[in-house]
């Protein structure tokens, strides 16, 4: 009895023994704790007695590996509509100018005009403009109560010649902007300088002839625009001289003829007006204005020509002796 009591309480032992030990290796996950048993624990079994191989059922808990955390499934998720989604917009733009938008004006004071009025021999006016706003236009110049038109050129410049009238020369520009340019000299050879001028607008046309010491059409003496006699820089005036002003090209153009005497009173001199009868001139009153100047000062009439009817084409008026007094005659 003793000896079966001994070895019931071995076994009992040994299964308390690896319980034990299965608990604290899979119960606690902690790891064995052999260090803890009290030191007069003596673990070594005083009998062994061999055991049937089914009289111990070992159980074995699997321990899974760890995972890496799983995202929800998706059908997990809340549907899109549920979800109260604030998505910022992008800020508008600016709204850019349209390309066809017109640029800045430009004013006078973003484009100045430079005019300058110098002294030339034989009392002359050199005009020298730069309006680089104003190219390809046409203005109107005008000194002591001579008016013409000009035409600026592709870059807005303008270069011109002009007879003077009076002493203090001024001269003006106006633009078809309204815009106006002004420059002015002195003219210290005036006091000895004589001139007449006719001039006219558009179709209203007259012609100038200076006949000099009893000159008659064509022979020398006799000056027009055909053959104004202009004196040659750097070479000095023997003769008078014509000057024809204005650009015809323009719209609504003012053209001029200015005829210089010669520079002694001793040569004897006659004027003459013509105008021609034409289709554009007959039948009706051509309007114009005759100019004198004498040592600077100017007198301005006015010249009104009343042309024949149509059955007269080809005929000229002529419109002698201008200087003491004015006589119409009928040249064919």
């Amino acid at each position: 009895m003793d000896l079966k009591r001994k070895a019931a309480m071995v076994v009992l032992t040994l299964a308390v023994a690896f319980a034990c030990g299965q608990f604290v290796q899979y119960g606690t996950g902690f790891g064995p704790r052999l260090a803890s048993l009290p030191p007069e624990a003596d673990p070594t079994p005083r009998a062994i007695v061999p055991l049937a191989a089914d009289s111990v059922e070992v159980i074995a808990t699997p321990v899974e590996a760890p995972s890496a955390p799983r995202l929800p499934d998706q059908a997990m998720l809340p549907a899109p509509a549920d979800l109260p989604i604030a998505i910022p917009l992008p800020a508008e733009p600016a709204a850019l100018p349209p390309l066809t938008a017109e640029a800045p004006a430009i004013t006078s004071l973003d484009c100045p005009v430079q005019l300058d009025v110098t002294a030339q021999p034989d009392a002359m006016l050199g005009v020298t403009m730069l309006a680089p706003c104003h190219a390809n236009q046409r203005v109107v110049l005008r000194h002591a109560g001579l008016a013409f038109t000009g035409k600026t050129s592709a870059t807005g410049g303008l270069f011109l010649t002009i007879p003077g009238l009076q002493a203090d020369a001024e001269v003006s520009v106006l633009f078809a902007d309204g815009d106006t340019a002004e420059g002015r000299t002195r003219l210290p050879d005036m006091a000895d300088t004589r001139r007449f001028a006719v001039q006219w607008m558009a179709d209203d046309m007259f012609q100038l002839h200076a006949f000099e010491n009893g000159a008659d059409y064509g022979t020398p003496g006799h000056i027009s625009a055909a053959d104004p006699q202009r004196p040659a820089a750097g070479v000095p005036t023997r003769g008078g001289f014509l000057s024809p002003l204005g650009d015809a090209s323009v719209d609504l153009p003012m053209l001029a003829e200015v005829y210089t005497f010669p520079k002694s009173a001793d040569v004897p001199v006659s004027v003459a007006i013509e105008a021609a009868v034409t289709e554009a001139t007959c039948n009706r009153d051509l309007l114009g204005e005759t100019l004198v100047s004498v040592a600077g000062k100017v007198t301005v009439t006015d010249l009104t020509v009343a042309m024949p009817g149509c059955d007269a084409l080809g005929d000229y008026l002529v419109l002698n002796n201008l200087l003491p007094e004015m006589n119409i005659a009928t040249a064919n």
